[in-house]
Order: structure tokens, then C-alpha cells, then sequence
């Protein structure tokens, strides 16, 4: 059974108990699930099914951006990034540098969402040539393309920096563009995690199909 607890909302427990009635008998549904309840954090179209059914209709649904994400500090918002990756039906979250990383603010997302890791931008920047992605860094330095005016790409790859620091030179270079996020206030950047949801976004508003779940 998937130990993933579902949110509460006025002290109730969201989900369903267990199935009433007869079983369905199609094989998406976790006969765990249907004895005991499901409890998860999921869509109620996916309720009852199996971890492997749900990352299979997803499948056939993604949309064709990825999202890269430099790890070289245990960076806390990449939980964050993955679990916006999700939401938006993101085809793949790579994680740059280190291979370990706090999936606490992932909400166990991770489980739904295909993850890839590179050791440096460079082996990102090889594996994105191959796919012919091409890379579109997210970062607020000169040159950069205002957010709201750019053009992205169908299929591409939003690459964000960490907290901080921001994009690495390396990662700056490799990018074929890069597009800035306009802010308004005193400070000098926002968190990356907000960047990577604003920057998703954007890319659901000039190319998803809304009203197709």
C-alpha cells in the first residue's frame, strides 16, 4: 500500500475509505487501497490506483518541457520545483551536481514524476543536445529576455540556479537563452522554487491544451 498521507482540511482526513461493494476488476486499482482507503494527495480520478498506473496515464499526457535544477548546495526548494513539476505535468525534472536532495517539500511527488540526475551542466547540456532540447536558463542578469514578453520553446528546458547564488557561469553558458522574471520591490531575487512555478507557468499559458485532464 502507498504510505503517502493525504492533507487534512478542518481536521477531516481528505481521501476515500474503503471501496464499497463489489472490487472493479481492473487491474489499475491497488487491491490495498481498495480494502483500506485512499488517503493520498491525488487527483479523485486517480483514486484507488496503483503508483504505476497513475505514472502511466500521466505518461501519456506530459507535456514536452523540462526542468533542470543546479544542486550543488542541498538546495531545499528543488522539493519544491519537483512537486510544481508535477502540477504542471513537467516530461522530466533533472537535478545538476549533487544526487541527493530534501524531498520533504516534494508531498512524495516524486514518486509520479520522472527524475534524472547529471553530474555537471555539462553532461545536462550533452543529454539536452541529444534530445534537441534546447536550454532556456531562468535568471535575472543582463542580457536576459523579460519572462513576460519571451517566446519559449514547445519543448525545451527551463534551467534554474539555486538559492542565492543563482546560475552557475557554466550553466549560464550553456544556456541557448535566458529570461528574467520582473520584480518590482527591493529585493534582489526571489526564491527559486517561485521562479520555477512563475517560469512553468509561463509555459502553460503559450502552449498546454487547457481543459484537458
Amino acid at each position: 500500500m502507498d504510505g503517502e498521507a493525504g492533507p487534512t482540511e478542518w481536521g477531516t482526513t481528505v481521501g476515500v475509505g474503503p471501496w464499497p461493494g463489489p472490487w472493479p476488476e481492473d487491474p489499475r486499482y491497488d487491491p490495498e487501497l481498495l480494502a483500506h482507503g485512499d488517503r493520498r494527495n491525488v487527483a479523485d480520478r486517480y483514486r484507488y490506483w496503483t503508483v504505476e498506473a497513475v505514472v502511466a496515464d500521466l505518461d501519456a499526457r506530459r507535456h514536452p518541457f523540462h526542468v533542470a535544477i543546479e544542486n550543488f548546495g542541498h538546495d531545499l526548494n528543488i522539493g519544491t520545483v519537483v512537486r510544481t513539476a508535477n502540477a504542471f505535468l513537467a516530461a522530466e525534472v533533472h537535478v545538476v551536481g549533487r544526487r541527493r536532495w530534501n524531498r520533504r517539500g516534494a508531498m512524495v511527488t516524486d514518486r509520479y514524476q520522472h527524475l534524472r540526475h547529471h553530474a555537471d551542466v555539462g553532461a545536462l547540456a550533452a543529454h539536452a543536445a541529444r534530445e534537441e532540447l534546447p536550454l532556456v536558463a531562468v535568471d535575472n542578469g543582463p542580457g536576459a529576455v523579460p519572462l513576460e514578453t519571451a517566446d519559449l520553446p514547445e519543448r525545451c528546458v527551463l534551467l534554474f540556479g539555486q538559492e542565492g547564488p543563482g546560475l552557475t557561469p557554466e550553466a549560464r553558458a550553456a544556456a541557448s537563452t535566458t529570461v528574467s522574471i520582473a520584480q518590482f520591490g527591493s529585493t534582489r531575487s526571489i526564491n527559486a522554487g517561485v521562479a520555477a512555478g512563475i517560469a512553468m507557468h509561463a509555459w502553460i499559458r503559450q502552449h498546454a491544451r487547457l481543459g484537458l485532464t
